[in-house]
């Protein structure tokens, strides 16, 4: 039932776009004041610093301003709760990311907001790649040799992440499901402590985002075995190997799009994927993605719902087959 839902919505939002004739959407009066972003993160994370760059861009596309506002906290559940009541009518977009949109359905079985109904896609914006990263004091230097030492001695080894429920710790999950492999969980607070400890060789291995990791790997403090998006990362990190390289169809990674109310209009939709994905192929802001070790992931509609769906799908999984709850 649920994935021919999101079929039968993201059609018509594929549809609407196909038949929006150019010279209407020039006739719309939409924006005529300003638009917000709600980012369910603080300030200074992957998705409110990309969110900040298409804000900035499309104030200049639009010439009203786009306002970022930050509301942080509760796994992301109450400003996805706070998007989900706003007017319909384009004012109020959500920055819709891995966690609230891909893992709260599975981790919160009382979830206020169900995403693919209470919500139209717009256009996903980024992916950031996860990175599988090991003290330089630790056996394995490359992922074959850590699935080679962890299947030799299951329950020993151990990792550090984020914390439960997050993208790293689900990732691990993933990769561990993925290739069978016994290897305990030390969650940690934010991956700011883990990585902490990891440098100082207290936890020998963590999963982590490569904006995160990027500065310790560059000088060479931890070593990298294997990043967890399909593709390779881009410079400085594309000596690194994917997942998929040895294992082969594993594809996951932190992301963030773009979403609006349930029955925004559907021009109003069309209008803002057009304009996101114009940016998203704009050179200027394509290296301020990738500087940031990020990858840009314009897209459709229907092609944003039909990846969601998919994200629901494989985190599901996980949660289900590690027991994951929030906080545990």
């Amino acid at each position: 039932m649920a994935s021919n839902t999101t079929r039968r919505r993201a059609l018509a939002l594929a549809g609407a776009g196909a038949v929006l004739a150019a010279p209407a959407l020039a006739q719309a009066p939409w924006p005529n004041k300003p638009v917000r972003f709600i980012v369910p993160f603080p300030p200074g994370q992957a998705a409110d610093i990309f969110a900040r760059l298409m804000a900035e861009k499309l104030t200049d596309v639009w010439k009203q301003q786009v306002v970022v506002e930050n509301r942080a906290g509760g796994s992301g559940i109450p400003a996805t709760e706070y998007a989900k009541a706003s007017a319909p009518d384009g004012y109020t977009l959500m920055i819709v990311s891995s966690g609230t949109f891909g893992v709260n359905p599975s981790l919160f079985p009382d979830l206020p907001y169900r995403p693919l109904v209470d919500f139209l896609p717009i256009t996903n914006i980024f992916f950031v790649p996860l990175v599988i990263v090991a003290h330089p004091s630790f056996a394995a230097n490359t992922l074959g040799e850590l699935i080679e030492l962890a299947r030799k001695e299951p329950g020993q080894l151990s990792y550090a992440s984020a914390g439960p429920g997050t993208s790293q710790h689900l990732s691990m999950e993933l990769f561990k499901l993925r290739a069978k492999l016994d290897i305990v969980h030390v969650p940690y607070k934010g991956s700011g402590p883990a990585m902490a400890d990891l440098l100082g060789g207290h936890v020998k291995l963590m999963m982590d985002s490569t904006a995160a990791a990027l500065g310790p790997i560059t000088d060479k403090r931890i070593k990298a075995l294997a990043v967890t998006t399909a593709r390779r990362a881009g410079p400085p990190l594309d000596g690194i190997p994917a997942i998929a390289e040895t294992i082969p169809g594993f594809d996951a990674a932190g992301w963030s799009g773009l979403a609006a109310p349930a029955r925004t209009p559907l021009e109003i939709v069309a209008k803002v994927n057009k304009d996101v994905n114009a940016l998203l192929q704009d050179p200027a802001v394509l290296r301020q993605i990738e500087q940031r070790a990020a990858i840009a992931a314009p897209g459709t509609p229907i092609q944003f719902a039909e990846f969601i769906k998919k994200e629901i799908d494989t985190w599901g999984e996980v949660v289900r087959a590690t027991g994951t709850k929030p906080g545990t």
